[in-house]
């Protein structure tokens, strides 16, 4: 069914509240150089303005970059019934893994969830409507994705009938700065090996609340809620940022071939914590 005509599913507003609402099919590109996305909410700005390639981002969409499936070669080749697919084997485990979890991997699926935008989103504290024709119900983006540990076979928790109608963003609050990065192997056009976004309530340079998000880290957007906690309450320096992103990374569990990601996601949370700051990461 195509909904990329529906108008209405194509809007950025903001109401009175001071909340924007976005339209699911509005595409990236749209979202990556509107105004009010930008000035407000600049890490959903930036996640979605760093997806693929400019060609791409023109017709992909919000929703589509949110609902979409998982891009281990495993699970995308006819070759392998993995966990994911109703299999008894997550090859990835004890394969090739490079580009896999390492967070929450002992599920019996290691694949990284595939989008920039949800990222953001999870650090922005956004809500969704999901309809399904009769009913809309609102749910948090926290509870939107479904851990391997819940649901092996599925992403999210739309049902067979339902689709995202909105992505509500709450207003944002006096000193709220946010800022995404993505590292990759090639930063022309590639998939990310790490991929961080960072939300700030600051007073002066004292943090009064952070939310941290980790992408292609595991199998859902993955919170840093030990940086988080080390850093409320504290004056932001570029210390305090590489102590926040090592306390992050005590807990991770890296397989055979993706310990790298551990040193390279230190480095991407310190210096995306910075930056949300206004904080040069190198001083």
């Amino acid at each position: 069914v195509k909904i990329r005509a529906l108008e209405a599913l194509r809007l950025i507003t903001k109401d009175k509240t001071g909340s924007l609402h976005l339209g699911p099919a509005v595409t990236l590109t749209e979202l990556s150089e509107n105004q009010d996305v930008n000035s407000a909410y600049a890490a959903l700005a930036q996640a979605a303005g760093d997806v693929a390639n400019p060609q791409i981002r023109n017709v992909a969409t919000l929703g589509g970059n949110l609902c979409q499936r998982p891009r281990c070669w495993y699970f995308r080749s006819a070759d392998f019934n993995c966990t994911r697919k109703g299999g008894d084997s997550c090859f990835a485990t004890d394969g090739e893994n490079r580009h896999h979890a390492i967070f929450g991997n002992d599920d019996g699926c290691v694949i990284v969830h595939p989008s920039a935008t949800a990222v953001a989103l999870v650090a922005l504290q956004a809500k969704l409507t999901i309809a399904d024709g009769k009913s809309n119900r609102h749910v948090s983006i926290d509870d939107f994705f479904v851990d391997p540990g819940k649901d092996i076979t599925r992403e999210n928790i739309l049902k067979a009938d339902e689709i995202i109608t909105g992505v509500v963003l709450p207003p944002v609050a006096k000193g709220f700065r946010s800022f995404y990065f993505k590292q990759k192997e090639k930063q022309a056009f590639d998939w990310p090996i790490a991929d961080v976004a960072v939300a700030l309530t600051l007073e002066g340079n004292k943090c009064l609340e952070a939310r941290i998000v980790m992408g292609a880290a595991a199998p859902v957007p993955w919170r840093a809620l030990k940086a988080e906690a080390f850093l409320k309450n504290k004056t932001l320096s570029v210390k305090t940022a590489k102590l926040a992103a090592n306390e992050t990374l005590q807990d991770a569990t890296p397989l055979s071939s993706n310990a790298y990601k551990v040193s390279v996601f230190k480095a991407i949370i310190y210096r995306t914590i910075c930056r949300a700051a206004n904080i040069d990461p190198f001083a």
